[in-house]
């Protein structure tokens, strides 16, 4: 199983930006869908969650401002951010847990994709 992850690049402040992460492999379902994010100097911080049946989370730090969501047909995941501000700055890294198709539990990260928010 892959993870591939695109969508980061340099945003004003009050911009927005949309990244796509797409699990390859032999896949039988994904559980959870998740966005992380680590900021130069902080601790890694979940920013968003997705289960399979739609039902999202989201950090404090994002609320109203960023939109998880997921197409399983696709077994990608999405995340919409929105009103961006300079502390949203840090490489994005996608994260998902699911059952191969011989049923063996895992979980995958993506390869992270820097999102820079700056005038």
């Amino acid at each position: 199983v892959q993870l591939q992850a695109s969508g980061g690049g340099l945003v004003q402040p009050g911009g927005s930006l949309r990244l796509s992460c797409a699990a390859s492999g032999s896949i039988s379902s994904i559980n959870f869908m998740r966005w992380y994010r680590r900021a130069p100097g902080k601790q890694r911080e979940l920013v968003a969650s997705i289960v399979s049946s739609g039902s999202t989370t989201y950090g404090d730090s994002v609320k109203g401002r960023f939109r998880i969501s997921r197409d399983n047909a696709k077994n990608t995941v999405y995340l919409q951010m929105s009103t961006l501000k300079p502390e949203d700055t840090a490489v994005y890294y996608c994260y998902v847990d699911l059952f191969d198709a011989a049923g063996v539990y895992g979980d995958y990260w993506g390869q992270g994709t820097l999102v820079t928010v700056s005038s």
